[in-house]
């Protein structure tokens, strides 16, 4: 009688996997940017459990110089993204139909910072000057702020001559620009590293200078919001994702030890990354996934406030660049 239990407990087991990991709903996520702590939530995430607890199996795909996000979910790559706003919104003006569907970041960490020896101290300094720039999809809100200065791009005496930055710290350190652009969770500490003092730096923070810009959101492809189930598995896959970043705010040290442990080009050390861990905590605090209308009219207004011929994002107000309906599912 034992024998035959056993039995069909075993048929049923074998009869119910497939069953089971049928109900687990696939997740693929983009990142903006290499595996580091700019991302700790979602490896969190991924690394507690939270993800599975809402049934879900999320592959969480690093990028690089040669990843456009933007790119990978037109080409079906990915389910959803990280990248910064206005990134997106130029995407959306252009063919690709992203849609915001949830905010991690409040705020924003880009800035410029100059070495205080050049004696740019305001904006004012900034003719004559060169200025490093990061480009896809990043130079918007530097167009931006120049336009908000008055300053023409163009290299000439009255105006800046623009670099186009690779994404490291070179170019201050190495004398070619009077500033460059950093994150304050990401270069910045990276100049420290490089042994400056704060003392011997000067930042313009975007936010600070008045047209600062939504960084990293969360988008999906309009078309798949249609379908009531997408909505509810990134209702779940918000509310695991959100779940991390808190659990990685007050837990920084070891949410740093996750993000080194998911670097499989070993090239983050567990130093830098706690230090990262420790800014990014500044940009999450506070947030609950759900965008700011305020914050998105702000971004939206200060690209149109930068359109020109050479580096336009929109041109245009955008319309349906967001929803609401995804974090009010997953925040209920």
């Amino acid at each position: 009688m034992r024998h035959t239990i056993f039995a069909a407990v075993a048929a049923f087991g074998a009869a119910a996997s497939p069953v089971l990991a049928q109900e687990t709903d696939e997740v693929t996520l983009q990142l903006k940017w290499v595996t580091q702590a700019q991302f700790a939530g979602y490896y969190v995430a991924q690394e507690q459990g939270f993800y599975e607890e809402e049934n879900l199996d999320v592959t969480i795909k690093p990028g690089g110089p040669d990843i456009a996000p933007e790119q990978v979910i037109a080409g079906g790559g990915a389910d959803v993204i990280v990248t910064w706003m206005a990134a997106a919104l130029a995407a959306r003006e252009r063919g690709v139909p992203l849609v915001n569907i949830a905010q991690p970041f409040s705020s924003g960490g880009l800035q410029l910072t100059c070495l205080s020896e050049t004696g740019v101290e305001t904006p004012e300094d900034f003719p004559g000057r060169t200025l490093g720039v990061w480009f896809f999809g990043n130079e918007y809100p530097f167009y931006a702020y120049m336009a908000s200065l008055g300053i023409p791009t163009d290299g000439s005496e009255e105006g800046v001559e623009v670099l186009k930055q690779a994404f490291n710290v070179d170019p201050l350190l190495q004398g070619q620009a009077d500033c460059i652009s950093t994150m304050t969770y990401n270069e910045y500490g990276q100049i420290l590293d490089a042994g400056y003092i704060e003392d011997e730096l000067v930042n313009f923070n975007y936010l600070e200078e008045g047209v600062g810009m939504l960084e990293d959101g969360l988008y999906v492809l309009e078309s798949d919001l249609e379908d009531p189930e997408f909505v509810d598995k990134m209702s779940r896959f918000v509310r695991a994702s959100m779940k991390g970043w808190k659990w990685a705010e007050e837990n920084p040290e070891e949410a740093a030890q996750i993000v080194v442990d998911n670097d499989t080009s070993g090239a983050q050390t567990l130093d830098h990354q706690v230090y990262m861990m420790g800014e990014v905590a500044k940009l999450t605090e506070g947030s609950d996934g759900a965008l700011d209308p305020a914050a998105y009219e702000q971004t939206v207004q200060t690209l149109l406030s930068a359109i020109s011929e050479e580096n336009p994002a929109i041109t245009k107000e955008p319309e349906g660049a967001y929803t609401t309906k995804v974090t009010d599912q997953a925040l209920n």
